[in-house]
């Protein structure tokens, strides 16, 4: 995967694509990155970016040349999926980052100021992208977040390749609770089905487990999950 980020800061995104998966990732040769200032692109005499609102207004919009000018810098096909980041985009989920893990090149748009001229929406973003019902000073943080769920996702990029399949909204649930050494810890005992062998059981009682919770801490994801009539026996089981 190639990944461009367009960027005031583009120093904010050191720390984060040279350490742990990320760089693991860049340094098998499964991640490409290149940060690029697009005030670099900004042809005019304070290479300024953003400019006052038509119509007035608070605040000031980035203006469209820039990212227009930049954009034509990177080798984008047909297939790139340029996002931009803005709390008016649908919101970021395990579903979207597995769509996103499938793509070949992905370019990341990171705004700041009051907000973006429309033309670049129109012309140039194929995603609109929120990590939250919050507003952050820029875009940077939300595209890191964003690579950190896509990347982890690509093939070989993790040790074990199936070890996102149990993630917690990996399957529509949250995740069952996890254990290891040692047995016994300060009066608190490891659940005896974990210590079964019974591979049977201890799939079973996983499965309860990521039912309860998800009940209990995130029930609204239970109203898009193909509960089963053995699932509907189990809540009703344990709400009682």
């Amino acid at each position: 995967m190639r990944i461009d980020y367009l960027t005031l800061f583009p120093e904010m995104f050191e720390g984060v694509l040279n350490q742990s998966i990320l760089k693991r990732a860049r340094d098998k040769g499964l991640l490409k990155t290149q940060t690029v200032n697009f005030r670099d692109y900004a042809h005019n005499k304070h290479n300024q970016v953003d400019d006052y609102p038509f119509g007035g207004g608070q605040g000031m919009v980035l203006k469209p040349e820039p990212i227009f000018n930049a954009m034509r810098q990177l080798d984008t096909t047909p297939q790139t999926r340029v996002i931009l980041m803005t709390p008016q985009g649908q919101p970021f989920n395990q579903k979207r980052a597995e769509s996103l893990a499938r793509a070949e090149h992905l370019v990341f748009i990171c705004g700041h100021y009051e907000g973006y001229d429309e033309r670049i929406r129109e012309a140039l973003v194929t995603d609109e992208v929120s990590v939250g019902d919050y507003v952050l000073t820029g875009g940077e943080l939300p595209a890191m977040v964003m690579t950190d769920a896509i990347v982890r996702l690509i093939p070989d990029v993790l040790g074990n390749h199936v070890s996102h399949e149990d993630d917690s909204f990996s399957s529509g649930l949250l995740e069952y609770p996890q254990y290891t050494r040692p047995r016994a810890f300060e009066g608190l005992e490891v659940p005896e089905v974990l210590l079964s062998g019974n591979h049977a059981h201890i799939e079973q009682w996983r499965h309860e487990q990521s039912l309860y919770r998800t009940y209990l801490k995130r029930p609204d994801l239970l109203e898009n999950y193909p509960l089963t009539d053995e699932d509907k026996k189990i809540l009703e089981r344990y709400k009682r």
